[in-house]
Order: structure tokens, then sequence, then C-alpha cells
């Protein structure tokens, strides 16, 4: 007769008493897949308590039995079982997090703030918000963090290492929760809806940005002017315009940008790349909002509007600019006459008077102009 072999594993609790959840007496002993049911109902003992889970005894019963069946008996584990969902947990130090998870408790409380947390790492790590402390460094360019997976995080964008791959359009990102965002544009997926206008939107992130629209909360304010700002990248941004900061440089021209983003579209006029069509008459932009403000030139839409005269706009800067011939606002200074302007661009046209720069060149002749509308005029003589 063979002997039949049969799989075990060890249950060995060893986390505070606060958070483990206490098993039955006989559940130190090593339980086989190939016991009665009945011995093994025996063993672990039968209590008519509701723990909180929709799961019956015997659907619990077969959970514990398949995970016998996954376990090497040649190790040892060190788990623990969850009465509330019903699920083993491989380590102890996880039972807390589950039960919280469960329960929903912020027992952590920051002392400045009032703001809470499940987890006292959670409040340790909200705490440096305060203190300005970012104890992780960077041992490349000495970069500092507040918490370790964002110093892992950055780590990879010195290796350029991006392992994950979009298996719709190849595009790669250097983490996992990045291509999770991504893919919902493929899949047109939107999970996080407002419950107070039912737009929806692919990031958490982005849905608690455009909550602040509803409640005006701008926690991110201006040290200098006292502007706010619904987030922080837009504090950061707007910082520049104080600073004088241009940290995105044209390796093709030198020209410096404040944004990433106004660089990407300026290095577009130096490859021709326009990829943003229009469906209805084939013409092609550098920059998607570009394209947003010619369609309204098919659709006739104008949707900004004065509120003094009613007159409408195709762009939002047109009905600002608008707005000063009521206000009378002149916000441009000519810094040597001190002459002053309603729109930039005028500034810009008449600061060339007094530095004598004729930027605008006839390709027939080569003469330069000031103004663009100049050099428009002039190229008429060569037409006849």
């Amino acid at each position: 007769m063979l002997k039949q072999e049969t799989k075990t594993f060890m249950v060995t609790p060893s986390y505070e008493e606060k958070y483990y959840i206490e098993p039955e007496s006989n559940w130190n002993q090593v339980i086989s897949p190939d016991t009665p049911e009945a011995e093994i109902q025996d063993q672990e003992g039968s209590s008519d308590e509701d723990s909180g889970s929709e799961m019956d005894e015997e659907q619990i019963e077969n959970k514990r039995c398949q995970y016998n069946d996954s376990v090497d008996n040649s190790e040892q584990k060190s788990i623990c079982f969850c009465d509330i969902c019903a699920e083993f947990i491989p380590r102890n130090s996880l039972l807390p997090q589950r039960l919280e998870n469960h329960t929903r408790k912020k027992p952590f409380s920051c002392l400045t703030c009032g703001k809470h947390f499940s987890q006292k790492s959670f409040l340790n790590n909200h705490v440096r918000v305060h203190t300005g402390e970012r104890p992780f460094s960077c041992s490349i360019c000495e970069k500092r963090f507040t918490q370790k997976i964002h110093l892992t995080h950055h780590s990879t964008t010195h290796t350029d290492e991006k392992p994950f791959s979009c298996v719709t359009c190849g595009k790669t990102f250097r983490y996992k929760s990045s291509l999770k965002i991504h893919v919902r544009i493929h899949t047109g997926e939107k999970p996080f809806p407002c419950m107070t206008c039912g737009k929806s939107f692919n990031q958490k992130g982005n849905l608690i940005y455009h909550m602040r629209i509803h409640t005006g909360e701008m926690p991110f304010s201006c040290s200098i002017c006292g502007k706010g700002f619904t987030q922080r990248s837009q504090l950061q941004l707007h910082m520049r315009s104080h600073t004088g900061e241009k940290p995105f440089s044209c390796v093709t021209c030198g020209k410096s940008y404040s944004q990433k983003g106004n660089l990407t579209c300026h290095m577009r006029t130096h490859t021709g790349e326009k990829p943003f069509p229009c469906l209805a008459c084939g013409k092609s932009f550098t920059i998607k909002s570009l394209l947003n403000k010619h369609l309204r030139t098919h659709t006739g839409e104008r949707p900004f509007s004065c509120l003094t005269c009613g007159k409408s706009f195709l762009q939002k800067t047109h009905l600002t600019d608008h707005m000063r011939i009521h206000t009378g606002d002149r916000p441009f200074l000519c810094r040597t006459c001190g002459k002053r302007f309603l729109q930039k661009t005028h500034l810009t046209d008449h600061v060339r008077i007094h530095t004598g720069e004729k930027p605008f060149t006839c390709d027939t002749c080569n003469k330069t102009f000031s103004l663009k509308s100049n050099l428009n005029l002039h190229l008429k003589t060569h037409l006849g």
C-alpha cells in the first residue's frame, strides 16, 4: 500500500494582541488536506458569532483547504487569518493595515493641522510637510525627498529605465501606476466622477483638483503677492513669474521657458511637427489649444462674452483685452518712456522704437521692418 503524501502549513501568530485576531485554541496544530472535514471543524471550534464576513463557514473552510494545497510543506509560512474578509494574510505585519481598511478608523492625528491617518507611518510622512524634513537623499544628484518611495521612483530618472510598456501604442513608463493611468486614454475609462456636476476623470488627483472649483478652496498661496492656487504645481509655476526662472532651454536656439510644455511646443517650430489636424479643413497645428481656437472659425462659436456691452469673442484673451476698453486699464508699461498699453503685443512693438530692432526681413530685397504689418505692406510693392 502506497503512503499518501500530505502538504501542510504552520500558523505562527506573533503580533500585538490589539491588532491580532486570536485564533482558536488548536490552530497551532498541523492541518492536512486529507483530514476529514468534521475533524477540521472540531479542531477549529465552532462559533455562532458574526465576524463581519458575508462568507459562511463552509466557504471559509474551503478557502483554508485551498490554501493548504498551495503551501509547500518544505517551508513554514508565518500567516494569519482575517475573520472579517475570510482571507489569509501572508505576514502578521499586514494584519493591522487590513483591519484598518475594514474599519476605516484613523486613530493617528496631526497635532499641527488636525488631519487624521489610519497608520502611524502615514502620519510620520505627513508631519514632514510641516517640518520640511527630507531625510531621503539621492546619491547621484543629492535631491532630497520626504518618503523613501519617492526617492526610489526618482532614482529611475537617472537610469532612463522604463520597464512598463503599453500594449496598444508601445509607449513606455517608469512606473506601473503611470501605465495604468495611460491605458485609460485608449479605453476611455474615467472611473472618478464628480458628485456635484457629474464630470468624470481618469485620475483621482484630477477629481480632487476639480472639486476645488466647487468649494472655492485654494490651499496653495504665493508668499510674495498672496495669489491662491488649487494645485501646488500651479503655485510653483507662478513663483517663476517673480523669480524670472526659466529652467527649460531649447538645445537648438537657446531660448528658455518657465514651463516644460512651452518648450515642447517651441521645439515644433524647429522640427515642423504639427500633430493636431483639423478634421474639417485639414489644417494642422503645433498645440491642441490652437486647434480648439481654430475649430470655432468653422462652428461660429464665440463663447466669451463681455458683461458690459455683450460683445462676444473667439478667445478668452480677446475678451480680456476688450474689457480694458471699459475699465481704462493699461497694465503694460514701457520702462524707457513711461507710456502704457492695453496689450503686451502693443508694448513689444513700441519698445522697438527705442531699441531700433527690426526683426522682419523682406526675402526679396532684404529690407527690414520693426512691425510685421509694415513688412506685409512692403511685400505688395514687389507684387506690383
